[in-house]
């Protein structure tokens, strides 16, 4: 009677511990800085974005969140150190639909399985681009920069930030959609693909709203569509492709994510502190100066997102004719 009684009251006391242990390490974190890894170069909408949260996360955390620019390889350099990186709610990583979405299509030795070696945290916003023209061609629609395309066929070349991004696609469905004949040539980010496109070296490119949106503002870009499904509200006379009649209905998507294995308690804690900001008329203001429609989704959602979502960019790549590398 007295080993039962003692295995009883041992067994409730392992019950008891079990059920406060994840209060309990959730109330000890954090207890150290955060880092969060952006795996494109400064100045563009991942570190702009990026440093927005942290100083956010920061006041809402009472830690410091610092952010990390670790750049290379369209993304995969970053998500590469944080897949390695311990899952203790202390390393978390920017991410994107060409990362996620598009890097598995094209290349053939990607170091790191969207689903399995990262836990979503929340996708926080949709990124569409803008097809942009330098004013010095005085194209004023997609229409006319078709009927000019075929005036130069095999001597345009359009630009995009990378190669197997998302402006690389778009670029690419365009070209055979119209059968254009255009030349791919991929940058290192938007910025360098923007100022050769503004000085007139390339003369069209589908770029990221936040990286062409002062460009267009200031009158040195020629804004023709974007690649939405309804209208850009800083560009409100610029049309979607959808309603050009182009059946390209893909945008891409930021988002954050976690190593696999971070307590589940910490990616919720994150997500529902990260949709507070992004859901806020404020918020919503800031993403859209950053070139971002605010969404704010739970884990779950954005688990659902991917799962559902980057068959169809693998589609695209397929119809681009983009051979994996």
């Amino acid at each position: 009677m007295k080993k039962t009684a003692a295995a009883l009251a041992g067994a409730l006391l392992l019950l008891a511990t079990t059920a406060v242990a994840p209060d309990a390490f959730a109330q000890a974190w954090p207890n150290k800085p955060i880092r969060l890894v952006a795996p494109y170069p400064p100045g563009g909408q991942t570190d702009v974005v990026s440093r927005y949260f942290a100083e956010k996360l920061t006041a809402a955390l009472g830690q410091q969140v610092i952010v990390d620019n670790k750049a290379g390889a369209q993304g995969m350099v970053g998500a590469e150190i944080v897949k390695n990186a311990p899952p203790d709610g202390y390393t978390f990583v920017y991410v994107n639909s060409s990362m996620m979405c598009i890097n598995p299509y094209v290349y053939k030795k990607l170091p790191y399985d969207g689903l399995k070696d990262f836990a979503p945290v929340t996708q926080h916003g949709l990124a569409p681009l803008a097809m942009v023209t330098p004013p010095s061609l005085g194209l004023k629609s997609v229409k006319e920069f078709i009927a000019w395309a075929n005036q130069n066929r095999g001597k345009v070349n359009y630009a995009s930030f990378g190669t197997g991004s998302s402006s690389h696609i778009w670029g690419e469905m365009l070209n055979q959609a119209e059968k254009l004949d255009m030349t791919h040539v991929p940058y290192k980010g938007a910025g360098p693909a923007i100022q050769d496109t503004v000085a007139g070296h390339i003369p069209v490119t589908i770029q990221d709203l936040a990286a062409s949106g002062p460009a267009i503002s200031g009158g040195k870009l020629t804004p023709l569509a974007v690649t939405s499904t309804v209208r850009w509200p800083r560009l409100p006379d610029v049309p979607t492709f959808e309603e050009l009649g182009y059946k390209m209905n893909l945008v891409g998507w930021n988002g954050i994510m976690a190593p696999a294995g971070t307590p589940k308690e910490i990616v919720e804690r994150v997500s529902a502190e990260l949709r507070k900001v992004v859901q806020t008329p404020e918020g919503k203001e800031k993403l859209l100066d950053m070139g971002l429609f605010a969404t704010g989704t739970t884990p779950a959602e954005m688990t659902e997102i991917m799962k559902t979502g980057c068959p169809a960019w693998g589609e695209a790549v397929k119809r681009a004719g983009v051979e994996p590398e």
